[in-house]
């Protein structure tokens, strides 16, 4: 295992640790400037991996730390979502999970995510491959949608937005945090997953580490390659599939009326 990976490991467990202080579904929270949720477990997380992650010279960026611009002056920079789907954690789902992305000259190389509820832990670089609870694995094979398992956010499906993918020959399992969902592409326990709604970085950073590790294929809808530790930390919306399933999505998005924000 690279340093890198040891010390996101380190900072998976250690949001273990504070996370058995709490139990999913039991778990009071207030509502933030914008309206999404937040829990004492999202603050004390981002509290002990602000103090574990970041070296010397490198840079922080958190849902749940106020920005601060010297960020963009790193080569480096941990990108972190302490909960991600903090909706899910509060009311007991098992589809949220803590975030680590480690960025480097703008590309994400290493990240971990940790879901305690299901007891699933990813890690992944480049140079080391992607790892489930230790085991390798790989990410889907396909080139063909048909059949193919899209995982899509368990919001927009209830909002009606994946309407336009209905009957098209691909089976829509809702679920959420993007995080995850980024997670069990790379792992290849999905094919493909795609957001209809912008998402931040830090919703972003360790699930595509995961997924570019494997040489699978992560886009934003207008084509262009993710980058990140940007001054704008929102991005209009997000592909993430094994690479012979992206000329089909991109096919399939067009045909749908281009349902994916520019």
């Amino acid at each position: 295992m690279s340093a890198e990976l040891k010390r996101i490991a380190r900072g998976l467990q250690a949001a273990a640790e504070v996370l058995q202080d709490f139990t999913a579904g039991q778990v009071e929270a207030t509502r933030k400037a914008g309206g999404s949720p937040v829990t004492e477990a999202d603050r004390r997380i981002d509290d002990v991996l602000r103090e574990l992650l970041p070296a010397p010279g490198e840079g922080w960026l958190s849902e749940e730390t106020v920005d601060a611009a010297d960020r963009l002056a790193c080569r480096r920079v941990w990108v972190v979502d302490p909960l991600d789907g903090t909706k899910e954690f509060v009311e007991g789902i098992a589809e949220w999970c803590v975030s680590i992305g480690l960025v480097e000259d703008g590309r994400p190389i290493a990240g971990g995510i940790l879901n305690p509820t299901t007891g699933e832990t990813f890690l992944g670089s480049a140079s080391t491959g992607v790892t489930l609870n230790g085991q390798p694995v790989r990410q889907s094979r396909r080139t063909s949608l048909r059949g193919a398992v899209v995982l899509a956010s368990r919001s927009e499906v209830k909002r009606g937005q994946w309407r336009p993918f209905e009957d098209c020959g691909i089976e829509v399992v809702a679920m959420g945090s993007v995080a995850y969902k980024l997670a069990r592409v790379a792992a290849g326990l999905a094919d493909a997953t795609w957001t209809l709604v912008p998402k931040n970085e830090w919703d972003l950073a360790g699930g595509v580490a995961l997924v570019e590790a494997l040489n699978g294929t992560v886009r934003r809808p207008d084509g262009k390659a993710c980058r990140f530790n940007r001054p704008q930390t929102l991005y209009p919306g997000l592909i993430a599939s094994g690479a012979g399933l992206a000329a089909p999505i991109e096919a399939l998005i067009a045909e749908r009326g281009g349902a994916l924000p520019a």
